[in-house]
């Protein structure tokens, strides 16, 4: 790769990563991965010899070509680059780097731009889910300016509403894995859940913590963590994900009573450090726990009535607004969100 590669940096959501084309980069994925270790400079906890930000938020990448699925206009692979280990790993999704698929698609001609919107259907090979962003095209061209704000990100930007279906069970078979809203390991309470993200939530109370405390309060609270870590690597096998040891998922939310309008106040590990916002399909995962009868969530959550429910999930830069439509039953069906994207960069990537 010492001609280098042709790439595309962008802000999505509240991350941060290198947009490919799939045919850009190396076929067999051992060799792509060790490319990637290159760009971002891993392992190094500063990634000094590459593009990542020392920060697993800030060290993503998007693989992306065009689909031939019914109903799809392009596929995308997210990979989570490590900061300090050569890993690269496919074993989860990313909601926030989703938010930079559209516009990247139509920058690089994967499909054609409308005068007004244009909506792109995403199929997401990580979990085989199905997104619909929606991005402003006017004339025909994408553009990144706008009033649209979200919590992490200063400043403002066109908005790009992202819709999900189907996305119960995305990653563990189920939207309860266990078969149960509510578990029990190592003497703690906790659902486990995968709404478009392997997740369990537990009580910020039961680990020690108020679930108000800033990320570096809580990065640098080793008992807590090493708690939290001990009752992850038990959830796994019981969420279908295997032994988990050297895998980003699930997520380790720890949740307290809202404290700023929204539904539920969250603290997010990742899983071993704390999120300073938190992932989209995270939050989703964390919303529709709000709805689980008998939950860790639910007992603390604030939920309006109805079928079509806003549900504010407050983190430590602001609240993310999860909408969660429930069927007859009471059953998610469809979540959505609205996200920000801005192009940083165009142009070629050494590895």
């Amino acid at each position: 790769m010492s001609d280098g590669v042709r790439c595309m940096w962008m802000r999505g959501g509240t991350s941060k990563g290198g947009y490919f084309l799939a045919d850009d980069l190396p076929i067999d994925t051992a060799a792509r991965d060790a490319f990637l270790l290159r760009v971002m400079g891993s392992p190094d906890p500063r990634q000094i010899d590459g593009m990542g930000g020392a920060d697993p938020l800030t060290s993503k990448v998007a693989v992306v070509r065009k689909s031939d699925r019914d109903g799809v206009d392009v596929d995308y692979l997210f990979l989570q680059v490590f900061v300090d280990q050569a890993i690269v790993t496919d074993a989860q999704n990313c909601g926030n780097i989703l938010a930079g698929i559209g516009p990247f698609a139509i920058e690089r001609g994967l499909i054609a731009a409308q005068d007004g919107d244009t909506r792109v259907a995403i199929f997401m090979e990580n979990t085989g889910q199905v997104a619909v962003a929606t991005v402003q095209t006017p004339g025909g061209q994408v553009t990144y300016t706008g009033d649209a704000s979200i919590s992490g990100v200063p400043g403002t930007a066109a908005p790009i509403p992202l819709a999900f279906r189907d996305t119960a069970g995305s990653s563990c078979g189920a939207l309860l894995p266990s078969g149960n809203g509510v578990d029990e390991i190592d003497g703690v309470a906790v659902t486990m859940i995968d709404n478009g993200m392997p997740c369990v939530v537990i009580a910020a109370a039961d680990v020690g913590i108020t679930g108000y405390e800033d990320r570096d309060t809580l990065d640098a609270d080793a008992a807590m963590k090493a708690k939290v870590e001990a009752i992850r690597l038990k959830a796994g096998p019981l969420m279908n994900l295997g032994d988990v040891t050297d895998k980003s998922v699930p997520k380790m939310m720890l949740v307290a009573a809202p404290r700023d309008g929204g539904a539920i106040a969250v603290r997010s590990l990742i899983p071993h450090r704390v999120h300073a916002s938190i992932g989209v399909l995270g939050a989703v995962s964390v919303a529709t726990a709000c709805l689980i009868e008998g939950s860790p969530a639910a007992a603390l959550a604030v939920v309006p009535e109805g079928q079509t429910l806003t549900l504010g999930v407050e983190h430590p830069t602001g609240v993310t607004e999860c909408v969660v439509t429930l069927d007859e039953a009471g059953a998610p069906i469809e979540a959505g969100m609205l996200r920000t994207a801005r192009k940083l960069m165009d142009g070629t990537v050494f590895g």
